[in-house]
């Protein structure tokens, strides 16, 4: 495929100031710095690094700072969980910590604790300073509620009290924290930071030399670091079919394949090919399979929140399983803001949480049918599904 077309002398100067690093036919002062690569010779099986090298044949690709994010949210979550697979009392400075990555909290096992990098920074990054820090307060509200919860782990929830019911953690309200902080990461962590900031802003970055003592470009690392986040595997997804999950995939990359059937096995040849695409200096190829893996990782949360408000819901047999299908619905419907693609903001998900339970003075034993129905009718009508 052809690279970008070509830009007017004027808009040539201002791109290359910028560092964008795009190369048209007609002018090659920014060079490409690899051999090009055949889009054909691409495979749904190809590993993710295997194609990716200089020309010495090392490796160009480096994954860790998505892989330690990744592995920092597997962690938070797992914590946040022992509450229930513990019976016990969990600690909202421990969380806070791993949050942010202060006070050692990883295991040293994990080398996360010298990584370099956090999860609280890169929450809803995409947006002003002043924005982004209302949702990395919404994400410490629901630390310091899951923590309080758990002091009731042993007693059995019921409308105005905390604690189990059946064996999820709830509020007083009937709210499982657990599942609003892990939904609510999943848009304001794992997708913004993907989606509209590596996959958006991201792709603006240099691509014409290698940075500092690294064997790769700012793009290079901004595409890879987008892939490290949703997955550990080289392959995502391979071997998967419809019933069955090929590989071991966790919050985002998981929903993916659960909630968009039509397209999840579409996102790793996306992902490779948009690499190959920044190899090539193809700026349109490149920005062709951002905006693709951006508009299915949006559809795949909109379509779990409605999952979890209608069958999961309603085909739900307990008062238990209800109350934790609202829980991660909720979640989710917290994560739709990030949906930008679609139009959605925090007004349109503030809206429908704010009906659907978050007003009720009893929250979940408040819920009505018609409060789930105009949510559902809401998202659906957002995202044409």
């Amino acid at each position: 495929m052809s690279n970008i077309s070509s830009f007017s002398k004027f808009s040539l100067v201002a791109v290359v100031a910028l560092g964008l690093g795009a190369c048209s036919k007609e002018d090659e002062t920014v060079p490409q710095l690899r051999k090009s690569i055949d889009y054909s010779t691409l495979t749904e099986t190809t590993p993710y690094s295997s194609l990716f090298v200089d020309e010495t044949g090392k490796t160009t690709v480096d994954l860790a700072n998505g892989n330690n994010r990744y592995k920092m949210f597997q962690t938070l979550n797992t914590y946040i969980s022992s509450s229930i697979s513990g019976n016990r009392q969990i600690d909202a400075t421990v969380l806070k910590n791993m949050y942010a990555n202060t006070g050692n909290p990883f295991a040293d096992s994990t080398k996360l604790n010298t990584s370099g990098v956090q999860l609280r920074n890169v929450t809803a990054s995409s947006w002003s300073t002043t924005e982004a820090e209302k949702v990395r307060a919404h994400i410490d509200t629901y630390i310091n509620s899951v923590a309080e919860a758990s002091k009731s782990v042993t007693a059995v929830a019921e409308k105005g009290k905390a604690g189990k019911l059946g064996t999820y953690l709830v509020d007083a309200k009937g709210i499982e924290p657990i599942q609003i902080i892990q939904k609510s990461l999943i848009g304001a962590l794992q997708y913004d930071y993907i989606g509209n900031v590596l996959l958006t802003k991201g792709l603006d970055a240099d691509n014409s030399k290698v940075l500092t003592g690294k064997n790769y470009t700012q793009l290079e690392q901004n595409w890879d670091e987008a892939y490290g986040l949703l997955t550990l595997n080289q392959v995502y997804l391979k071997g998967s079919t419809d019933a069955q999950r090929g590989t071991t995939e966790f919050a985002l990359g998981s929903y993916i394949w659960e909630y968009n059937k039509a397209a999840y096995a579409k996102i790793f040849p996306a992902f490779l090919r948009g690499r190959a695409a920044i190899v090539n200096n193809d700026k349109v190829e490149l920005k062709k399979q951002a905006d693709f893996i951006k508009a299915e990782m949006e559809k795949a949360i909109a379509s779990a929140a409605l999952g979890y408000l209608g069958p999961k819901y309603v085909n739900a047999q307990t008062e238990a399983a209800r109350a934790h299908a609202i829980g991660e619905g909720l979640g989710f419907i917290y994560s739709l803001r990030f949906a930008t693609i679609n139009g959605a903001d925090a007004t349109f998900s503030d809206n429908i949480l704010k009906a659907l339970i978050l007003d009720a003075p009893n929250g979940y034993w408040d819920l009505t049918p018609a409060k789930i129905s105009a949510a559902s009718d809401a998202i659906k009508a957002k995202f044409k599904l």
